[in-house]
């Protein structure tokens, strides 16, 4: 793969980048530092690209009775199920900043299991766990057991559909071998 692609396949860019695209690849470089190469391997159709930043803006930082630290959580759960790499680095990598502990961010890579969370959260990863590795499995228990931790029905949408969502895009990163920017592995360290 050359060093200047996103992912394995040959998709460059759509160039010129819409007014639009552009004014957000801008803001992700004045904000992040850097334009996510996810970003970038969407980017070679305009109309792609605006379909997942806006579920992912959706799911990842619109109000939500999870925190964003959550959010990211599950992101990293779920990642470490389906051995995605892109997303391991990434949402590790956010897991290591929001929540100021590095030990956090490597254990949810490595297996949430050990990793010091509250029993709310502990539940909320098992659920999009066995969300990930067996959902015809998911039953009526599963649920109540998130009741019974404290998450409403609303709350269980939304760790369902952020479980969801890393699902597929763990499979087209592993599918196109999609490549974290290396500014990621030395973050929040």
């Amino acid at each position: 793969m050359a060093n200047d692609m996103p992912t394995a396949l040959d998709l460059p860019m759509v160039d010129p980048l819409p007014e639009a695209t552009q004014k957000y690849f801008d803001i992700c470089q004045e904000k992040l530092g850097m334009v996510p190469n996810v970003l970038r391997a969407y980017a070679f159709d305009i109309d792609k690209l605006n379909a997942f930043a806006g579920m992912y803006n959706d799911l990842m930082l619109a109000d939500s009775a999870l925190s964003k630290l959550e959010r990211e959580m599950i992101a990293v759960a779920v990642s470490s199920v389906n051995k995605c790499y892109y997303c391991l680095v990434a949402h590790g990598a956010a897991v290591r900043e929001m929540s100021g502990d590095p030990q956090l961010g490597e254990a949810l890579v490595m297996n949430y299991r050990v990793a010091k969370i509250s029993a709310k959260q502990r539940a909320m990863l098992d659920f999009a766990v066995k969300l990930t590795e067996a959902s015809a499995k998911v039953e009526e228990a599963d649920r109540q057991a998130l009741r019974d931790a404290g998450f409403t029905d609303r709350n269980i949408f939304d760790i369902a559909s952020v479980a969801g969502f890393f699902n597929m895009t763990n499979r087209v990163a592993s599918a196109t071998d999609m490549r974290p920017n290396d500014d990621y592995h030395a973050q929040a360290r």
